[in-house]
């Protein structure tokens, strides 16, 4: 299939309800299959909350009871992958024959993450690309991903990958997506900023492929009452505007930016424009200089604790050994 219907979609959370942030993504996919998508795209934490300015009672060198309590709400909110939250996910992806990408909260023992999920129309979970940079305080609460959730799927519809908000401003990141072929970048972000934009039509120019940016609208009043946000109290204050896009392989914006309400964005696309694109740029083919710039990748997962079963009580294996 090289022509088809893509969307993204600008919506806020049910902040720290999960169920409610979790039928919300479902209704709202519904909507944009009715519209004839394809591809569904999230913004980042979508499920459920991108807790945009809360502190956690941080300072260097303490932490504050209020603030331990406000992860355990955050933590609460989060989902396990799998679980029975990825799976009313997949049902919804399954039931409109999308292929659905969101922005998630994971949950691993006591660390949070802030992850991606794709979902295939078969109604399976495909994987997951934990984000392996978090950006300033972000760092508090979210744990970094590392190689081992890096994927690129090859589809149906081409190949689907995602880069979350500031690691697509980590040149060698982009990179090694590029060496996967990636055709359909789905980049869900934060960041609402007019900035944004041309970030990322660079990116479709670099990569030459689709990009799909996906951002929240949602007011102070889509939160808590007891949320000790920066911006204060007042349930119409915009805490992010949206910025959500689609752009072509040449740059070209196809959907948005649309800014201060919830919408669905939808493009229709031709995988071809990739390949006319690539006729005089291919970053990873004839414009790439390997004899003077080379990435490594490590997709090792690089696991805290390693168990060893074997009798001798070695860490390494005897294949390993040298004589």
């Amino acid at each position: 299939m090289n022509q088809f219907k893509v969307a993204v979609v600008q919506a806020g959370s049910v902040a720290f309800d999960t169920k409610g942030s979790v039928d919300k993504a479902c209704s709202l996919t519904t909507e944009a299959a009715k519209k004839g998508a394809k591809l569904v795209v999230f913004p980042e934490a979508f499920v459920s909350a991108y807790p945009k300015g809360l502190d956690f009672g941080a300072r260097v060198g303490m932490r504050s009871s209020e603030g331990r309590d406000e992860f355990l709400r955050y933590w609460n909110s989060a989902i396990d992958v799998p679980g029975p939250f990825t799976n009313s996910l997949a049902a919804t992806a399954h039931k409109n024959k999308v292929y659905l990408i969101i922005g998630v909260i994971e949950r691993d023992v006591g660390t949070l993450y802030c992850t991606i999920l794709f979902f295939s129309p078969q109604g399976t979970l495909m994987g997951k690309h934990r984000k392996i940079m978090p950006t300033a305080m972000e760092r508090l609460i979210w744990g970094f991903g590392n190689g081992s959730t890096l994927p690129v799927f090859d589809t149906s519809i081409g190949k689907i990958g995602s880069v979350i908000c500031w690691e697509n401003y980590m040149p060698l990141l982009r990179m090694a997506m590029y060496s996967k072929g990636i055709q359909l970048y789905c980049a869900p972000t934060a960041d609402d900023r007019d900035s944004w934009i041309p970030t990322i039509q660079h990116i479709a120019m670099e990569g030459r492929c689709f990009v799909l940016s996906s951002c929240q609208f949602i007011k102070r009043g889509s939160y808590p009452k007891n949320y000790p946000a920066l911006q204060g109290d007042d349930p119409n204050t915009v805490l992010i505007r949206g910025g959500s896009c689609i752009v072509s392989p040449l740059g070209k914006i196809l959907a948005g930016p649309e800014y201060n309400k919830e919408c669905i964005l939808t493009a229709d696309i031709d995988l071809d424009e990739i390949t006319r694109g690539k006729y005089d740029f291919d970053v990873v083919g004839h414009y790439a200089r390997p004899d003077i710039f080379r990435l490594y990748v490590n997709e090792c997962s690089d696991p805290p604790v390693v168990w060893n079963s074997n009798a001798t009580g070695d860490l390494f294996n005897d294949e390993n050994e040298t004589s």
